[in-house]
């Protein structure tokens, strides 16, 4: 009996403290992204329905498909790749969300190398 009401005050708690995750409003929209490139500040724009994603960057246009696994998490793989590294596709899942930003996670399918971003919906 001690171990089952351990157990309901441990799963309490931690259902206190599990970040909030409202993935759906995150599925379609537009999108900025900013990451830091050779010391510098650059911003990523971004328009996604739940199939196609559309990045602007640097002036140039890019398309990729996108497969979702579950609400917060998905594979995305370009459509024109021009290199190798192009052509693997990204497994993304969302992480956290907050108010019009989300926290993700993101590697090449495959790999364990992870990286963190930050994404704020605009549109």
């Amino acid at each position: 009996m001690k171990r089952i009401l351990l157990l309901l005050l441990i799963a309490s708690l931690y259902s206190c403290f599990s970040p909030e995750r409202d993935c759906g409003k995150f599925k379609t929209g537009t999108f900025e992204f900013q990451s830091y490139l050779n010391g510098e500040l650059v911003t990523s724009t971004f328009v996604r329905n739940d199939t196609l994603e559309i990045d602007q960057f640097q002036g140039k246009t890019d398309t990729s498909s996108i497969r979702w696994i579950n609400n917060c998490e998905y594979i995305i793989t370009n459509l024109h790749p021009k290199s190798m590294a192009e052509k693997k596709p990204l497994n993304i899942k969302i992480l956290t969300t907050k108010g019009n930003t989300y926290t993700f996670e993101y590697g090449q399918v495959g790999d364990a190398k992870r990286q963190r971003g930050t994404v704020t919906k605009i549109d």
